[in-house]
C-alpha cells in the first residue's frame, strides 16, 4: 500500500527537525521561561535602540553608540560593532527584526549555549563589516569592491548574525536541508541583488560554516586536554600527599 503525502512529509520532517526539537523540548521542559534570556535580551535591546532613534535627538543617541560605516576609522567600528547587531535597519520594519532574533538567537542559545551564540553573532557581523571596508578599499573595478558611496552607507543590523547562526544551529543538529536553503537563498539574494547587504550575508554565511565546522573537529579537543591535565595533577597531588617524608629524601 503507498503511503500517503501526510505521513511521508511528517517522516521528513522528523528527519530533519527531530534533533532539533527534541533538544529544544527537553531544554523549555526543565528551564521553562529562563530558557532563552539572552534571546530576549537581544530582542529588547532591538526594541529599544528602533525607539529611541525614532524619538527627538535619539538618533545622534544611536549612531554614537551603535552605527557602523567603512568610512569610519577602525576602531570606531570595532568599539561599536558589538551594539551595531541590535540597531535595526531605518528602511525595514523592525517587528521581522524583532521575530527573527528571538527565533533564531533562541534556538541557538539552547543547541549551541550562550557564549557559542554570541561569538558566532559577533564574529560572522564583524567578519561583514571588515569585508566592507575592504570592499571599499579595493574599489567598484574589482569583482567584490564597491564605489565609494558605500563606505557612508549604514551598516548596521542583526541579519548577519541571524544567518550565521540559523546556519550553526542546522549544522549542529545535522538539519542538512534546512542549512542548504538558507545557504541558496543568501547566494540568490546576493546574484539577484548585489548590494553591500546581500553580499554581507554570504561573508556571514561563509563565516559560519568555517566556525561550526571548526567546533566539531576541534570543539571538545582543548576541555578534554584540560581536563586531562587536571586529573593528572590532582592524582600527583595526592601520592605527593599520601607519601611518606621519609620517602622522598631517600
Amino acid at each position: 500500500m503507498r503511503k500517503g503525502l501526510p505521513e511521508i512529509a511528517g517522516r521528513v520532517a522528523v528527519a530533519e527537525w527531530g534533533n532539533l526539537f527534541a533538544v529544544v523540548r527537553g531544554h523549555v521542559v526543565r528551564r521553562r521561561f529562563a530558557s532563552v534570556p539572552l534571546a530576549t535580551a537581544a530582542t529588547l535591546l532591538i526594541l529599544v535602540f528602533s525607539i529611541v532613534q525614532h524619538l527627538p535627538g535619539g538618533a545622534k543617541v544611536v549612531t554614537g553608540i551603535g552605527v557602523v560605516k567603512a568610512s569610519l576609522p577602525l576602531d570606531v567600528s570595532l568599539l561599536r560593532t558589538p551594539l551595531s547587531l541590535y540597531v535595526p535597519a531605518l528602511d525595514l520594519p523592525v517587528w521581522g527584526a524583532l521575530a527573527q532574533v528571538f527565533l533564531v538567537f533562541g534556538l541557538a542559545e539552547i543547541v549551541l549555549g550562550r557564549r557559542l551564540t554570541l561569538v558566532v553573532a559577533y564574529v560572522c557581523t564583524l567578519a561583514g563589516t571588515l569585508f566592507a571596508r575592504v570592499g571599499v578599499a579595493i574599489g567598484p573595478d574589482h569583482l567584490f569592491g564597491f564605489p565609494q558611496w558605500v563606505a557612508h552607507v549604514r551598516d548596521t543590523g542583526p541579519s548577519a548574525a541571524v544567518v550565521a547562526l540559523a546556519v550553526c544551529v542546522a549544522f549542529r543538529t545535522r538539519a542538512w536541508w534546512t542549512g542548504g536553503v538558507v545557504a541558496l537563498v543568501m547566494v540568490a539574494e546576493a546574484v539577484v541583488l548585489p548590494n553591500l547587504a546581500g553580499l554581507e550575508h554570504v561573508v556571514a554565511l561563509l563565516t559560519a560554516v568555517l566556525i561550526a565546522a571548526a567546533v566539531e573537529v576541534f570543539g571538545d579537543f582543548w576541555p578534554r586536554v584540560l581536563a586531562g591535565v587536571g586529573a593528572a595533577a590532582a592524582v600527583a597531588t595526592e601520592a605527593a600527599r599520601r607519601t611518606p617524608a621519609g620517602a622522598l629524601t631517600r
